[in-house]
């Protein structure tokens, strides 16, 4: 019998597509389990009306919002994944959903992150606020009744805090995850016994061009150049586009 594929939503960004692509790549070479991936673009859900909200000049991403709409998206059923699209995946994400616990309306590994830089990426404002990035990767229990409460309207009108910080749960309902899922790079120890499960560049990664020298760059850019391969053998192994007969060459 085959599994069930495990829903992931990923933000997408326009400055960070490449980001995006590792991620994605990163994620599926590892998993033990079939994935159902889908990006979280902003202009595709503003055309279906499930994104409405005005610019925001604070937002650091275009999906610093829309991530709150996957209990919706998955339909309110099972369990889904968000992550950010800044992450290198080096453990298996089955493990990940091995640790959903029905108890928990959600789950994300809970930080008590204060940076002390003033920008991150190229140049956006490095804001420190309660609970910074427990929202950059969240294990949803899209079923949840609490999670009923996370409709389009909500997302679309209430203020980043209250998206950001969770405050639509009861914290009791907030179940804690391993650093390791959403090890911050900058900030979060280096492990002793090698790489964290999932490398979060959450100030900026090696595709940009002054975030070349951080901590796991070196693993980034090398999960890039298989990617990078990978297209390539899967373009030149396509299949030739079939042309319309022409009766002129079968005369000839």
């Amino acid at each position: 019998m085959t599994e069930a594929a495990l829903p992931v939503f990923i933000g997408w960004d326009s400055r960070e597509d490449a980001a995006y692509r590792v991620c994605r790549y990163s994620m599926e070479r590892r998993a033990s389990r079939p994935l159902r991936i889908a990006a979280l673009r902003q202009k595709a859900l503003r055309a279906l009306g499930l994104y409405t909200r005005a610019a925001d000049p604070l937002a650091s991403t275009e999906f610093t919002y829309s991530r709150f709409l996957v209990p919706h998206l998955a339909g309110h059923r099972g369990w889904a994944l968000f992550c950010d699209c800044d992450f290198l995946w080096l453990g298996d994400v089955a493990e990940l959903f091995a640790l959903a616990d029905d108890r928990y309306a959600a789950m994300c590994v809970q930080h008590n992150h204060r940076p002390t830089e003033t920008r991150k990426m190229e140049g956006a404002v490095q804001t420190v606020y309660p609970r910074k990035n427990w929202s950059s990767l969240a294990l949803y229990n899209c079923g949840h009744p609490a999670n009923h409460a996370l409709t389009p309207g909500i997302v679309n009108r209430e203020t980043g805090a209250f998206l950001h910080r969770f405050q639509w749960l009861d914290d009791a309902l907030i179940g804690s995850l391993p650093e390791t899922w959403n090890w911050l790079e900058g900030w979060s120890p280096r492990p002793g016994d090698g790489p964290p499960k999932a490398v979060h560049f959450t100030r900026g990664g090696p595709w940009f061009d002054r975030w070349q020298d951080v901590t796991y760059a070196d693993l980034w850019i090398g999960e890039r150049a298989r990617l990078e391969l990978a297209e390539f053998d899967r373009r030149r192994t396509a299949p030739a586009a079939t042309l319309p007969h022409d009766p002129r060459a079968a005369a000839a």
